[in-house]
């Protein structure tokens, strides 16, 4: 008699396991296939829609390629003290990233910043190289009307794996990364520590590869509150990254989008720029 609760108690566990097994392959495979989506939010534009911003500037297209539009919007001063390529984060726009980039026009510095594709007016098909090839195309694009000595690269969020990489492979005054990540493989490994990331992810940015070749002075700021990228993966950025070029500016109680309402940062930027 006591061997019937036994066999249906394996039976239940069968069941159990059988259930978080598919339960397990649909979220990998979930993750697999719709990575863009969890990675990318992008926001698209009409090709007609008019920016406003309170500063000068001007909007271009830049191509790549024939089948790449590049849409870009590039500040002007009278008097600069030097421009900053501008790498923004993995949601929205420029008519949002553009108001946000104007902070540092105010500094008396031109500005540059770009819609990778799918985002706003910018076309193209996507993959992990184009945002490679279109930041190098951008950069390129403003050694035609700067000296490389006075390019700031600067990167916030999904942008500083992108930064990092075009600072890796040029010769810029500085590279300024906001809420930085050590790779978004690392990022992923944190959310999903149950799953073989390492063989879903398409997208790995791997910034601790890049920074390592970077040669000009780094400044990362990151805050402890940060609940898209932890603090953490920017601590493992950090240990990677030429000691004796690199600044890690700490914003106690900063979160991921909210580290200008904090007055380390702002002093931090005006000590840089």
């Amino acid at each position: 008699m006591s061997s019937i609760p036994q066999n249906r108690l394996k039976k239940r566990l069968k069941k159990v396991c059988k259930s978080l097994l598919i339960l397990y392959i649909m979220i990998g495979a979930s993750l697999y296939f719709l990575q863009e989506k969890l990675l990318f939010f992008p926001t698209e534009l009409d090709q007609e829609y008019q920016y406003q911003f309170e500063q000068p500037f001007e909007e271009i297209f830049l191509k790549p390629s024939e089948d790449v539009s590049i849409n870009a919007v590039h500040f002007k001063v009278k008097n600069p003290k030097g421009v900053i390529i501008y790498f923004h984060g993995n949601a929205g726009d420029l008519s949002r990233w553009g108001t946000i980039s104007e902070y540092f026009v105010t500094k008396d510095y031109d500005v540059f910043i770009m819609d990778y594709r799918t985002y706003g007016k910018s076309t193209g098909e996507l993959n992990e190289q184009a945002f490679y090839d279109d930041a190098q195309f951008c950069y390129d694009h403003l050694l035609k009307s700067y000296l490389e000595s006075d390019i700031t690269v600067y990167g916030r969020s999904l942008g500083t794996g992108i930064s990092t990489f075009l600072a890796s492979k040029n010769k810029p005054k500085q590279l300024i990364l906001e809420t930085p990540y050590y790779s978004v493989l690392d990022v992923a490994k944190q959310r999903f520590p149950i799953l073989p990331v390492s063989s879903l992810l398409q997208y790995t940015f791997p910034s601790n590869e890049f920074i390592v070749d970077v040669i000009c002075p780094i400044i990362m700021f990151h805050g402890t509150y940060d609940g898209v990228v932890p603090y953490s993966s920017a601590e493992k950025l950090q240990e990677v990254a030429p000691n004796d070029k690199t600044t890690f500016i700490t914003i106690e109680g900063g979160g991921h989008n909210n580290l200008i309402d904090f007055e380390l940062y702002r002093n931090g930027i005006d000590n840089i720029l």
